[in-house]
């Protein structure tokens, strides 16, 4: 039992430590070995876990998304769906350094499925991912009378659409698009699609 505990705790370091170096530096000039010197690991322990570099990527993002989705699920059973909705979507937005680091890993990954088919491939499937994470909070919420019944498919292509575009917006620094105001315009359609208070609402 022990062993298995080092382990996963040892691959959580290294996943941790490329996310970061990921997100600092860019895929493209990412070396193993910096990666096994941010997490404290030989390099060869790193081969070990993870022997390619797309294989680290790939498990990078699907744990970056999963850390994400585990810390706003955590109450879902007992807060309001508006309020796990509501979290669902400031987590899609860069809203705070870690979930910046997230964006860049997003960007990074973008990129990378525009000239690799295994990555696109990969890609399209993280998105069914925050689909479902998506519409599954809706679906909660239309299942309690909480929110309207809508078109629960429809409703989350929206969100995830308009996430992405202003998170790229806020990513880039534009003036013109601030953190608050990206979340009211979201929650607006959100609001609007499923019968609640237009005010963002908080835990």
């Amino acid at each position: 039992m022990a062993t298995k505990v080092r382990t996963a705790d040892t691959r959580e370091r290294i996943l941790t430590a490329a996310c970061e170096v990921i997100a600092d530096i860019g895929f493209e000039k990412i070396r193993m070995r910096m990666v096994a010197e941010r997490a404290g690991v030989s390099t060869a322990l790193l081969h070990y876990h993870f022997d390619t570099r797309e294989k680290l990527f790939t498990e990078a993002m699907t744990h970056s998304f999963a850390s994400t989705a585990l810390d706003v699920d955590r109450d879902a059973g007992t807060a309001p769906a508006a309020v796990i909705l509501a979290r669902i979507v400031r987590n899609l937005l860069p809203t705070d350094p870690e979930l910046h680091q997230d964006w860049r890993l997003w960007q990074e990954l973008w990129v990378r499925a525009l000239r690799d088919e295994t990555t696109r491939v990969f890609a399209v499937d993280l998105y069914a991912q925050l689909h479902g994470w998506v519409s599954d909070a809706i679906r909660r919420g239309i299942d309690s009378g909480e929110f309207t019944p809508a078109d629960v498919d429809d409703l989350s292509t929206l969100v995830l659409s308009l996430s992405d575009g202003y998170g790229i917006r806020l990513m880039l620094r534009d003036p013109t698009v601030t953190l608050d105001s990206a979340l009211a315009s979201i929650w607006r359609h959100v609001a609007g699609a499923l019968g609640l208070p237009a005010t963002v609402p908080t835990d």
